[in-house]
């Protein structure tokens, strides 16, 4: 019976085989409810106050999540729908040739995150090993951990599913977050940051694009794990509320860290939570644990989506060499701010998503083996109408390089402070149905009655 866990650890972009399709709603959702609580999530949260009041960052945190993790749940839907990774899922909308263009953005997110991820587990087992033993050696847990990140992702959804998630992970997450949150309140006078006002230069419409930047990230890797769930409504489910949940959670104690103790600098908190005493220490011990699945997580999808670009090349070979690559980065980079990265990223995956939706749903709802393999290399109209939705996002909030955001500006973005999520969805999401609408009228013409 071990035959299959060791087989799914390399399945590559065909659909996967009924035997595999063994996680259900609550192996799903675990899953992904272990793939939101990290350290960077925390982060995201810091980023909304003191620029919004608590109150205003509450609901945009509650905004954004239910905006993201409906995308998110959909896509995962979609994923176990079709039964194939994200990136070859991407065939379907944008033809062969076409699903390169997200291939090659997603891998580089995948290796990007997996170096932030990897230097927030090091600085925070640099901070233990300096308390417990008196040194930090900061560059050899980076090895260490990109080692752990390279033999979880070599087990596959289903291995870490059953081997990690379920015998740690299950455990280490709920005390973990109780006593970050504990310390997070601990002296703090919740009158008093109820009614501070925010400083200003972010509307609430604007903090939920930052938090749902975060969950779509998620949204082209989410079929690379619902792909093996045992239907579509355990893929749906298991990937939305399972992420939704830890995502609030995280992303209010953010904020209130930054409000409380100060804390908006991710580097800054292992050290400032290990200071706390004996229970902190096991506290920080048990996320340091968890927080290997997000390295887990991006290498592993790297490796899978460059497999649509080289379907016959081996997959732990590509799982060693995008773990090598990130553990490198990992060794070079500091740290630094990266809200700049989560909305480049939500600019480029909230239109893709709706492109995506709107062609599934025109499909019926479902796409065959035929939709994805046998699609036309390119479906030029519908590249059109995510670059489209990326173009709006971009022009509403620009984001990335400063010499990108000075250029977009000289175009006169509006302050309407209403953000850009839903404005690029339902221009690239319009976009896309109208492509469709005029390609059946031709397709119906043209069949001779």
């Amino acid at each position: 019976m071990a035959a299959p866990e060791r087989i799914e650890g390399s399945w590559g972009i065909e659909p996967v085989p009924g035997r595999l399709r063994v996680l259900g709603t609550i192996d799903t959702g675990l899953l992904w409810g272990n793939l939101g609580v990290s350290l960077l999530v925390i982060v995201a949260g810091a980023a909304l106050v003191p620029a919004l009041s608590l109150p205003h960052a509450l609901l945009a945190i509650l905004l954004g999540c239910v905006v993201g993790n409906a995308m998110l749940g959909v896509a995962g839907a979609i994923g176990a729908d079709a039964r194939v990774p994200g990136m070859v899922l991407m065939r379907a909308p944008l033809g062969r040739r076409g699903s390169y263009l997200p291939t090659g953005i997603n891998v580089l997110q995948g290796i990007g995150w997996s170096v932030f991820e990897l230097v927030i587990i090091a600085t925070a087992a640099a901070a233990l090993s300096d308390e417990l033993f008196g040194f930090r050696a900061q560059w050899l847990w980076t090895l260490v951990f990109g080692a752990v990140a390279l033999v979880l992702a070599l087990l596959g959804p289903i291995g870490f599913v059953r081997r990690f998630v379920r015998k740690i992970a299950v455990w280490a997450v709920p005390f973990a977050l109780a006593y970050l949150t504990w310390w997070a309140l601990d002296g703090a006078d919740l009158g008093a940051l109820w009614g501070a006002q925010g400083e200003g230069g972010l509307s609430v419409w604007q903090g939920a694009d930052i938090v749902v930047a975060i969950t779509v990230s998620w949204v082209p890797l989410a079929a690379d794990y619902t792909r093996f769930s045992t239907s579509r409504r355990a893929g749906g489910l298991g990937s939305g509320v399972g992420y939704f949940v830890p995502g609030v959670w995280l992303l209010a104690l953010g904020a209130l860290l930054v409000l409380s103790r100060d804390l908006g600098d991710p580097a800054a908190l292992p050290a400032a939570v290990v200071a706390g005493g004996f229970a902190a220490i096991l506290a920080l011990f048990a996320l340091l644990v968890t927080e290997t699945d997000e390295a887990f997580a991006n290498v592993y999808s790297a490796s899978v989506s460059l497999q649509n670009l080289a379907p016959r090349a081996s997959q732990p070979l590509l799982i060693a060499a995008v773990s090598a690559v990130a553990t490198a980065g990992a060794l070079v980079i500091d740290l630094v701010s990266y809200q700049s990265f989560l909305l480049l990223l939500g600019s480029v995956f909230v239109p893709l998503f709706a492109v995506l939706l709107a062609d599934w749903l025109a499909a019926g709802m479902h796409y065959t083996e035929d939709d994805v393999f046998q699609a036309p290399s390119w479906r030029p109209g519908l590249v059109a109408a995510w670059v489209a939705g990326f173009a709006l996002y971009q022009w509403l909030y620009p984001t990335g390089p400063a010499w990108w955001v000075k250029l977009v500006e000289t175009l006169d973005p509006p302050e309407w402070g209403l953000g850009a999520t839903v404005p690029s969805f339902l221009a690239s999401f319009g976009i896309a149905a109208a492509v469709m609408a005029i390609s059946r009228r031709r397709t119906d013409r043209a069949v001779p009655v």
